[in-house]
C-alpha cells in the first residue's frame, strides 16, 4: 500500500469517474486503474462498485476512504514541518470567503498580502458557509473566511473582527425618523433580507427572533445580494441590514438612510477556520497577520460594547 495509490482512489472517489480522476491526477489512466486495482487485490475487497454510472464507493470503500484522508492528509504535514522549519512561507493555497464578505474584505487585503507573501499561490473561491465545512471537512479547502461561531468538532476558527450590523432604513419609513434604533424595533414583516443559504441571513432572522415577537407570515422581498437590497429599500419596500463594511462604500445620499443601533451593537463574528489537522498553518497564520492588522481601522466600533455574536 502506498500514499500514491490512497491519493489515487480519493481522486476516483471525488470525480466518480476513473479518466477524470486521471486527468486530475496527471497520470493516464491505466496507470490509475491498475493501482487501485494492486490495492483492491492486496487488501482483497472492492473499493469501487464499477457497475454503477457513476461509479460508487463499496460499503467497505467508504470508509477506507475516509481512512486515506487521514493518511494523505497526514503524509502532507511532514513537507509542513520542513516548511516551518525553514521558515517557508509558500505554495498553493486554497481560501473561501462567503458572499456577504468577499466582496468587502478581499479589496482589502488581497494586494497586502501578496505583496508581503510573493511565494504563496492563492486560490480564492465565493461559497456559502455549507459548501465551506464541507470541503474543509473532504480536504478541497485549506481555510475560509466565514461567520461563526459553527460549532463544528472538525474545524478550528481564529476570531479575525467582530463586524456591526447597522440598519438601512429608507424615507417614509416608520423608523428613518429615529437617529438610532434598539434592536428591539426591528421586525421581520417589513424586513428585506437574503435569500436562503446566507448565513449574515440567518443571524438577522435569530436577531429578531431573540429580542421581538414576530408573526410567521410570508417574508416581503428576498434577493442574492445586499446591493439588490439596497435598491429595494429605496423604492420604499422595506427596511434592511448591513454588514459594517459594506456600509464604507454607500454613496453620500444613501448614507442619509444608515442608522447605527444604540448599545450593545449587534454583530457577527467573522473567523478565519481551517480544518483540525492544522495543515500549512504558516500560511494560515500570515493570512491572520495581515487581515487583522487592516482590519483593526477599518471597524469604527471596535471600542463599542457589543451583544454577543448573533447565532447564525
Amino acid at each position: 500500500m502506498t500514499i500514491t495509490q490512497l491519493y489515487y482512489v480519493l481522486a476516483v472517489a471525488e470525480n466518480q469517474n476513473f479518466t477524470k480522476a486521471a486527468e486530475k491526477c496527471f497520470v493516464t489512466q491505466p496507470t490509475l486503474s491498475m493501482q487501485i486495482q494492486k490495492l483492491e487485490d492486496q487488501l482483497d475487497v472492492q473499493i469501487f462498485d464499477r457497475s454503477k454510472k457513476p461509479i460508487e464507493l463499496t460499503e467497505v470503500g467508504r470508509k477506507i476512504v475516509n481512512q486515506a484522508r487521514n493518511i494523505v492528509n497526514e503524509s502532507y504535514r511532514i513537507q509542513d514541518i520542513v516548511d516551518q522549519q525553514k521558515g517557508f512561507i509558500g505554495g498553493e493555497f486554497k481560501l473561501g470567503i462567503i458572499p456577504t464578505v468577499m466582496p468587502t474584505l478581499l479589496p482589502m487585503f488581497l494586494k497586502t498580502f501578496i505583496k508581503k507573501h510573493p511565494k504563496v499561490k492563492l486560490k480564492i473561491e465565493e461559497l456559502t458557509t455549507e459548501e465551506i465545512i464541507e470541503r474543509i471537512t473532504d480536504g478541497h479547502l485549506d481555510a475560509a473566511i466565514a461567520a461563526t461561531p459553527l460549532e463544528n468538532e472538525l474545524i478550528k476558527e481564529r476570531v479575525l473582527f467582530f463586524e456591526p450590523f447597522v440598519s438601512y432604513i429608507p424615507k417614509n419609513h416608520r423608523l428613518h425618523s429615529n437617529k438610532k434604533i434598539n434592536v428591539s424595533d426591528l421586525d421581520l414583516n417589513d424586513m428585506l433580507l437574503l435569500e436562503d443559504g446566507h448565513c449574515f441571513r440567518d443571524g438577522v432572522i435569530n436577531l429578531c427572533k431573540v429580542f421581538k415577537n414576530h408573526t410567521d407570515d410570508q417574508f416581503q422581498l428576498e434577493s442574492g445580494s445586499i446591493e439588490t437590497l439596497i435598491k429595494l429599500s429605496n423604492e420604499g419596500l422595506g427596511m434592511t441590514l448591513l454588514p459594517y463594511l459594506h456600509t464604507l462604500d454607500i454613496n453620500e445620499k444613501e448614507k442619509n438612510n444608515l442608522h447605527h443601533f444604540n448599545e450593545p451593537t449587534p454583530a457577527r463574528e467573522v473567523s478565519l477556520i481551517y480544518h483540525k489537522s492544522e495543515l500549512k498553518m504558516q500560511i494560515i497564520e500570515a493570512l491572520q497577520d495581515v487581515i487583522s492588522s487592516i482590519i483593526r481601522g477599518a471597524i469604527a466600533f471596535q471600542n463599542v460594547e457589543i451583544i454577543s455574536p448573533i447565532p447564525k
